[in-house]
């Protein structure tokens, strides 16, 4: 059986009674107000979730779904305002080009049609659609990206930040990937500016590997890719592109409690791809038992938007709660640094 790192987070009994009734109240609350997400991560990940007290990975994305409402995840999320969040952040990072962007699909440039490049819409995921030489049609085109715009994405997932994007559709310039000789994508996972792992992929071959936070290659696999057989071949240019996504994802990230910064992969070198708030849509899982571990030893509730701003009435009784909890970690943390019987190893 692979170790597991203790949990740090604190029981119910290192909490004075009006913390564990807040939270045993608050757990509750949630799950009768988000039956249908309760249930469904429960049949996904096979266990019922403490949505108002999270330790585990999914358990935080799904808090962070159904509680820390921050506005900036809206901005992040829009795959066209993200663009201005990335330059901003990290100038020196290039991002796709968009050649138009508009309501209205019907009003894409036939010119643009003629080349090399990328449909997209700016409030889901898995809305691209590639064109080459007026292929596929324009009319295909419309008609697709019409019922995409109609579509209000993130619903089933409870994933929030999409709801309110007015959705829009925009061309971007084709970039030619590193397909078969590096990768397509670099998905980095930042906590409070440290990384806690790298997703390498060749999406066109269908292979990835996984990396540290120092962008060494680490053992396990991931859902998309599950066999050993497609893992992905680490060359020295792979790991030094890793090293480069490891260099600049923290800057774009900023201080959020946790983000997925992507990039993509290219003869010309690394554009910024798009900032993942809800990765996998809180699904994810891997292999190897650390890289869940690490992410729930960075991922700090207290560094949240939620629990940074001043809360009323029974809002405040939870969140002091949630930072007593936070607090009873650190401590048993510093403890545990400190203590040279303890066998925590904390990752850094």
């Amino acid at each position: 059986m692979p170790y597991r790192t203790p949990d740090l987070m604190g029981t119910s009994a290192d909490l004075p009674a009006r913390h564990r009734l807040a939270l045993m109240a608050a757990r509750i609350l949630l799950t009768l107000r988000h039956p249908l997400l309760v249930a469904r991560f429960a049949g996904r990940l096979g266990y019922l979730p403490n949505p108002a007290a999270p330790t585990r990975y999914n358990e935080l994305m799904l808090w962070r779904k159904i509680t820390d409402h921050n506005p900036l995840f809206v901005k992040l999320t829009d795959k066209l305002a993200a663009k201005t969040y990335i330059r901003a952040a990290c100038p020196e990072v290039p991002v796709p080009e968009t050649l138009w962007s508009g309501r209205n699909p019907e009003d894409i440039p036939a010119e643009l049609l003629a080349g090399q490049i990328v449909v997209k819409t700016n409030h889901g995921c898995a809305m691209n659609i590639f064109v080459s030489g007026n292929r596929p049609e324009r009319s295909e085109i419309v008609r697709k990206t019409k019922r995409w715009i109609r579509k209000r994405y993130g619903r089933r997932n409870g994933e929030w930040a999409y709801w309110s994007i007015e959705p829009t559709v925009f061309v971007e310039e084709r970039l030619t990937l590193a397909s078969t000789s590096i990768a397509t994508d670099i998905k980095v996972h930042v906590c409070g500016g440290d990384i806690s792992h790298v997703w390498a992929e060749d999406k066109l071959a269908g292979r990835s590997h996984l990396f540290d936070g120092d962008g060494r290659p680490l053992p396990g696999r991931d859902p998309d890719y599950p066999r050993e057989d497609q893992s992905l071949p680490v060359s020295p240019a792979l790991l030094d592109f890793v090293r480069q996504a490891v260099a600049l994802a923290p800057r774009i990230a900023g201080d959020l409690d946790h983000a997925r910064i992507d990039f993509l992969v290219t003869d010309r070198g690394l554009y910024a791809g798009e900032i993942c708030i809800y990765s996998a849509a809180g699904y994810g899982t891997w292999s190897n038992p650390v890289i869940a571990e690490r992410l729930e030893r960075l991922w700090r509730l207290e560094e949240s938007a939620y629990l940074r701003r001043r809360h009323r009435g029974v809002s405040r009784l939870y969140a002091e709660a949630l930072h007593a909890r936070c607090a009873v970690r650190a401590a048993k943390e510093s403890h545990a640094e400190v203590d040279p019987k303890s066998k925590i190893k904390l990752a850094r």
